[in-house]
């Protein structure tokens, strides 16, 4: 229901802003953007979704051998302690639980293809359990935000934009977004728990968070020890690596098992396409919203509002620049990432704030794709409480991205 009105609000607030541009501005031009904008975000959500399935196919295919397999349920088995408290709801030993640890495994590496499929899968075992087809279950609401707050030990592509753009150390920005992502997880998780009263002081639960922050704490060490060349040649092996490994021992098990991978795969790889197919009419409602709430010029006004409310109160301004990185960033993936390459290339990659641009970049995913991929490959309607609860963690994460720009970088 909230993600219906916070739709609806898109096409209300960029229809206002437009009829207010040419009242008091006589902009003429703006009702062609706006229509040029829907038309070309159409087109993209379906781009979209087509590049999207063969990596569904493929992953989905290679889900399905893990899952006859028997590895699926054995990564549910190793990460039991931690999920069955977080997600209550889910039976013990259930698929669910395996596909939820490899996605957010993924995710963790920085492997948005790969997650994705994995996401996806994740959503249709939960599915098969909710009571209630249209409606949110406890666990999606979980682990979509889970997806939201996006845990990433290793951010790749935002050090290789960096890189592109010439940063001296692209790098750099890799503790801050490690950190500001943690923060963001932590948070989203705990509320969650608070709210679907699961019991946060439970010793395996405090044992799994405690450890999680020590190992967050060891990579900071480990590879604040390592110079700029290392930081890259490490963290693509590792991320890398660790997913070849997957791919086979899926296939080790798959022969053990002696079961036909070939025709598992192909069964795998067909719900994969079903599922790129379904999620189009889901993508274009979103995408076409937030460009044309882009287009309006909506998007600036919020902006420059909030640097004017800034400067009143006399704070450091020196950040502000890379706000729109933050508030696109649960609207739309690209275009927040546009708007931190448009400040590399503005004030230079090592610019303050740039460095801000790519903190808050890395510091969770793009929430509102994420809703609308996850719940509507499986035909959820009612969310229930997931928009306000991802949006708690992606504004967390933001601030966290900021504020470790000003711990790091100043």
């Amino acid at each position: 229901m909230v993600l219906n009105y916070i739709w609806i609000a898109f096409f209300a607030i960029a229809f206002l802003v437009a009829v207010g541009k040419t009242l008091f501005a006589g902009d003429l031009q703006v009702w062609s953007d706006i229509m040029s904008s829907s038309f070309s975000s159409a087109s993209t959500a379906f781009e979209i979704s087509l590049g999207l399935t063969g990596v569904l196919a493929l992953w989905m295919g290679l889900m399905k051998i893990g899952e006859r397999g028997g590895v699926i349920a054995f990564f549910g088995r190793l990460i039991s302690p931690l999920f069955s408290r977080l997600f209550p709801g889910v039976p013990k030993g259930h698929p669910a639980m395996g596909a939820i640890f490899m996605n957010v495994s993924a995710n963790m590496l920085g492997l948005d293809n790969a997650a994705t499929p994995m996401g996806l899968k994740a959503m249709q075992e939960l599915q098969s359990i909710n009571p209630d087809k249209e409606r949110a279950s406890d666990a999606m609401i979980m682990f979509l935000v889970l997806n939201a707050s996006g845990l990433c030990l290793i951010p790749i592509s935002i050090m290789m934009y960096r890189m592109q753009a010439g940063a001296a150390n692209p790098t750099d920005v890799f503790m801050p977004i490690l950190l500001a992502t943690f923060i963001a997880t932590m948070v989203g998780i705990i509320a969650l728990c608070i709210k679907q009263k699961i019991r946060l002081l439970d010793p395996v639960l405090l044992a799994w968070l405690g450890g999680m922050a020590l190992i967050i704490g060891g990579i900071v060490l480990f590879f604040s020890r390592l110079d700029e060349a290392q930081v890259q040649a490490y963290s693509g092996f590792v991320a890398n690596f660790l997913l070849f490994t997957v791919i086979i021992a899926f296939l080790a098990a798959g022969f053990r098992k002696h079961i036909n991978m070939y025709e598992a795969f192909i069964e795998g790889a067909k719900e994969g396409f079903r599922t790129a197919v379904m999620i189009i009419p889901y993508l274009v409602a979103i995408l076409v919203a937030i460009g044309m709430f882009r287009a309006s010029g909506a998007m600036t006004v919020l902006t420059d509002g909030m640097i004017a409310a800034v400067n009143a109160l006399g704070m450091d301004s020196d950040w502000v620049e890379a706000l729109p990185t933050a508030i696109m960033k649960p609207l739309s993936g690209s275009g927040s990432r546009g708007m931190m390459i448009d400040l590399m290339s503005t004030h230079g990659a090592d610019s303050f704030v740039a460095r801000v641009s790519a903190s808050i970049q890395g510091s969770t995913d793009t929430m509102f794709y994420v809703l609308a991929v996850y719940f509507g490959s499986v035909g959820i309607r009612r969310t229930r409480y997931a928009v306000s609860y991802a949006l708690l963690a992606d504004i967390v994460g933001s601030v966290s991205g900021i504020i470790a720009a000003y711990i790091f970088f100043r």
